[in-house]
């Protein structure tokens, strides 16, 4: 992992909003996967359960204003980002009062009042987008910040290095955020990545580039305050990679053999949610009741969120061509 020098640390208030957005994400993947298991929803779901320090840390530095891109693995980065639950629960189970009318679901969902712009199932499309938003930023004049989220398998295409030479030729306020999970869907990095550091990539394009201990929120905390402010001042881009574990498969159903059962069992013993969890408590910054009570209003939260859900209306049949064309034209 790459130190930095007089490294900011997290205090009490940071780790505990951190560890907010962490058991947020966790909470609300339960309850998706336990509803997909229940048959009440029919959906593709990428689970990123073990990686929740990386959008938890990213976001505690970010405002509404502030912009992520991000990927199908990505509900945990709009989680985290602290985009209203509800809206994001009817899209993913189709319904009208979804953030995109039902029709775009768990890969397709934007919520730009807090700064969710945009998910997308192409494989490192985050990067160029995030890159326009930047852009945008810049022509504005504000001191906005846009997050690219990406996987590292995403790092071995095109996109990913057209992407960082633009925003380092155009100084964009622009962070890679690169989570690292070992795995770029059923392929083991090393037999697909030619180096063994992602973020020795960003030599190549002028900007700083970092590998971080991503169940780390100190190591997290530390790099993206220093990135955060190189962005904001108009030093431009920085790429993080942030290595992690998911628990998990690729997908839902996935029996992830690809994964050898030591490792698998390691990093799940070493899972950061309970270790921040223990933190707080033996550091006196929070109390096992305060809490257990923080755990039960996200779980009301959840649960809110998932009845309404599911309770709202299916698209019509004109939403069928609506939506397609900014002008249709008869065939």
């Amino acid at each position: 992992m790459t130190e930095l020098s007089n490294a900011p640390k997290p205090d009490g208030e940071a780790l505990k909003d951190i560890y907010r957005r962490m058991l947020r994400i966790e909470r609300n993947e339960d309850e998706i996967l336990s509803t997909i298991r229940k048959g009440r929803l029919t959906m593709p779901y990428y689970s990123a359960r073990g990686q929740e320090v990386i959008p938890a840390t990213v976001s505690h530095f970010l405002n509404d204003e502030d912009q992520i891109c991000t990927i199908y693995r990505g509900v945990q980065d709009m989680v985290a980002k602290d985009m209203p639950l509800k809206p994001l629960w009817a899209e993913i189970a189709g319904r009208v009062e979804g953030t995109c009318k039902g029709k775009g679901g768990g890969m397709h969902i934007t919520h730009p009042e807090t700064g969710v712009m945009v998910t997308t199932g192409i494989v490192g499309s985050s990067m160029p987008i995030a890159n326009g938003l930047a852009w945008a930023a810049k022509l504005d004049g504000s001191d906005r910040v846009v997050v690219a989220y990406f996987g590292d398998g995403a790092s071995n295409i095109g996109a990913f290095h057209e992407a960082l030479n633009m925003a380092s030729v155009w100084k964009l306020p622009v962070i890679f955020v690169c989570a690292n999970n070992l795995f770029a869907e059923h392929t083991r990095y090393e037999d697909a990545t030619s180096v063994d550091q992602i973020s020795k990539r960003a030599i190549g394009y002028g900007m700083p580039g970092f590998t971080v201990d991503g169940n780390n929120p100190d190591d997290m905390y530390a790099h993206m305050a220093a990135a955060v402010e190189r962005a904001r001042s108009g030093e431009g881009p920085t790429l993080l990679e942030c290595m992690t574990f998911r628990f998990r498969g690729h997908v839902l159903g996935d029996d992830d053999k690809y994964m050898t059962k030591e490792e698998k069992e390691a990093a799940m013993a070493a899972d950061p949610l309970p270790a921040l969890r223990q933190r707080l408590v033996d550091d006196g910054i929070a109390t096992e009741e305060e809490l257990a009570s923080l755990q039960e209003s996200l779980e009301q939260e959840v649960a809110d969120a998932r009845d309404f859900g599911l309770a709202g209306e299916l698209p019509s049949e004109d939403e069928l061509r609506r939506d397609v064309f900014a002008e249709e034209i008869p065939a």
